[in-house]
């Protein structure tokens, strides 16, 4: 398997890139994937000035880098009542694809009655993915493992921490 270390300066740039390449869309709620697509969510929602919606979804154990049982929150975490008409859902990376499909299905089931359009958009997307999102920085064929900068924290411990502070 091949590895793509990304630094933090490169992954700003990369949500900067997002922002320009979803301008073409007028969007007025993003809803992201937590937990990888939370920075990517914060940070558009703070260019656009929309809103920010949060699902909260998990599948992978990030220290065997295994995608297991994708699990949902019960809600969106909203600061608004009602979502958006027409909505960007972001999360950093189309994987296998698998995370992206069962959002859009979870958010038409229980939300769709608010939302009349909705788009997707991701930093990257692999070449293994069965979705292809509506947006995107890089696609990458060879669908490397993307060490991302906060990566470190899904093998570090507040042991870990304590240690070394």
């Amino acid at each position: 398997m091949s590895h793509l270390k990304v630094s933090w300066d490169e992954y700003n740039r990369k949500i900067e890139e997002l922002a320009i390449t979803v301008s073409d869309y007028e969007f007025n709620q993003i809803v992201c994937v937590a937990k990888g697509g939370l920075r990517v969510g914060d940070i558009l929602s703070r260019i656009y000035d929309v809103p920010l919606a949060i699902l909260s979804a998990e599948s992978y154990d990030g220290k065997t880098q295994t995608q297991g049982e994708l699990v949902f929150s019960r809600d969106l975490a909203m600061t608004r009542p009602g979502l958006g008409s027409k909505v960007l859902l972001v999360d950093d990376l189309a994987d296998s694809g698998t995370t992206l499909i069962k959002t859009v299905e979870w958010l038409r089931h229980y939300y769709g009655f608010y939302i009349k359009e909705m788009r997707t958009a991701v930093l990257w997307t692999k070449g293994c993915s069965v979705f292809t999102p509506d947006y995107q920085c890089e696609y990458l064929a060879d669908s490397p493992w993307i060490h991302q900068p906060f990566g470190k924290y899904e093998l570090m411990t507040i042991e870990d921490l304590k240690n070394n502070g």
